[in-house]
């Protein structure tokens, strides 16, 4: 009787967690923002030109990491695929839309250590002899991502990540 008491207390755990999972709104959004001494003119490139990007970016972890370039050079219909260790994983980002100076869409494809589609998106606003700075990423939020964040709080995670990087821009826009 204390087995079969155990056992439909587990599932109605399980079934608790599996309900609270899926009122989980289907979409997320992470974003964090910063202030650049700097003009849109002077951090923009850094943004478009995705060749720029190991310089600052903080998902450039694995110095063995394959990098691919393709498309155009800058801009709109830049490329750019890696695929490194377990930390940085495989993907491809592919710039969707550029408008200088202030705003920048890619498309985010993560293919390993999960698949996912998202957008990026880089918006500048000159504030004065400074710039405001957003970094985005936004998409559809499957049932399995759902369930995960109820464990990880993965705006904390990315997010934590995009501070760095825009940290890391920031030295490098303002000198």
């Amino acid at each position: 009787m204390t087995i079969a008491i155990i056992a439909v207390v587990i599932a109605l755990l399980i079934a608790a967690l599996l309900v609270f999972a899926a009122s989980k709104p289907d979409t997320f959004r992470v974003q964090r923002s910063a202030s650049i001494a700097a003009p849109p003119e002077k951090i923009f490139p850094h943004l478009n030109d995705l060749h720029a990007h190991h310089a600052w970016s903080p998902f450039e972890k694995d110095p063995a990491m394959k990098r691919t370039h393709s498309g155009a050079p800058s801009g709109k219909g830049a490329v750019y695929e890696w695929e490194g260790n377990r930390e940085v994983g495989k993907g491809r980002i592919a710039i969707t839309e550029s408008v200088p100076s202030s705003k920048l869409v890619l498309a985010l494809d993560m293919l390993k250590p999960f698949e996912a589609h998202n957008t990026v998106e880089y918006t500048l606003e000159p504030k004065g002899s400074a710039t405001n700075i957003t970094w985005a990423m936004y998409g559809q939020q499957p049932f399995m991502a759902k369930l995960m964040s109820t464990f990880i709080n993965c705006d904390k995670m990315v997010g934590s990540q995009f501070e760095l990087g825009l940290a890391k821009l920031k030295t490098i826009a303002e000198h």
